[in-house]
């Protein structure tokens, strides 16, 4: 547990100052080439917003908190299901071991991330992530405070042999690399990259709230699984980021939290138990089919 928690053996503690490098690259690039980093239009906006800025960078800072509690709750799971259940223990010290990690974590990341964008308990604790108007790395610091149901989609790692401590280590590895992939500095990687990698372009795609982007684009580090699975879409121009619904609000605990009181408000006046369900576990958006009836009906009637 020491371990664990000691920030020198944290892959994101060395990867901080080359986040703040290039968070001032991509200002300098966004300011001397040829980019309008105030445009505002049907396409959306580029460039920075300082409060934008600000607010990504606080809630990155808030998920530190966040993140060690689910660390430290998560790591005596998987220590009591990798002592007492799991079958075999795969040698740490190799490089396929580390090589299998990455790709069965990146799996479970892919699986977990098509979860909170499908399933409506599970955005609202990830669409503050979404939130920004804007695709540039601080962007990538806006994390969800909010990384429970992680737990769920890690779970079968330990039971294949693989040593808890080295899950939080190969997932340090694939949040580092998403960091390189929020930026419009960057065009189309060469076809090899990009038939199997997540890129700047991919990932652009999975910010958009266009409706050929929605849902789109969930790979962490490898972009495969989405197209093996039928949720890739490439790039045709450039997305409108942000939520379908914008918040409108830079408050922290409006964006990390807001879409949670709306499920309980909705939850409370619910009318009975099919209905409690759908709010919770339903699309986002999900709503009573006798309330989309009076909806339409009322429609109708103007």
């Amino acid at each position: 547990m020491h371990d664990l928690l000691d920030p020198m053996k944290n892959p994101v503690t060395y990867a901080v100052p080359f986040f703040v490098l290039s968070i001032l690259v991509e200002l300098a690039a966004l300011r001397w080439l040829d980019h309008d980093d105030n445009a505002v239009g049907a396409l959306g906006r580029t460039g920075y917003s300082l409060k934008d800025a600000r607010t990504s960078i606080s809630m990155g800072i808030g998920s530190i908190f966040f993140l060690t509690v689910f660390k430290v709750g998560t790591f005596v799971v998987y220590s009591a299901l990798s002592t007492h259940l799991a079958p075999y223990h795969l040698p740490t010290d190799t490089w396929w071991y580390w090589v299998l990690l990455i790709v069965g974590l990146d799996l479970a990341y892919y699986g977990n991330h098509r979860f909170v964008h499908r399933v409506n308990i599970g955005w609202a604790a990830h669409q503050a992530h979404h939130s920004s108007e804007y695709m540039n790395f601080a962007t990538a610091l806006r994390q969800k405070w909010n990384p429970w149901f992680e737990f769920f989609f890690w779970l079968p790692l330990p039971l294949l042999g693989f040593a808890p401590w080295t899950l939080y280590v190969a997932f340090s590895i694939n949040l580092v690399y998403q960091f390189f992939v929020h930026t419009e500095t960057i065009d189309r990687l060469p076809r090899p990259l990009e038939l199997v990698f997540n890129t700047p372009s991919h990932h652009r795609v999975h910010h958009g709230s266009d409706p050929e982007y929605l849902d789109k684009n969930y790979g962490g580090i490898l972009i495969v699984w989405d197209r093996l699975l039928g949720t890739f879409q490439p790039e045709r121009q450039r997305p409108t980021y942000g939520l379908t619904k914008p918040v409108d609000t830079y408050h922290l605990v409006t964006l990390e939290y807001g879409e949670f009181a709306a499920i309980a408000r909705d939850v409370r006046h619910a009318r009975s138990w099919r209905e409690r369900l759908g709010y919770l576990f339903g699309p986002p958006g999900w709503t009573p089919a006798s309330a989309t009836a009076k909806e339409l009906s009322g429609a109708g009637a103007d």
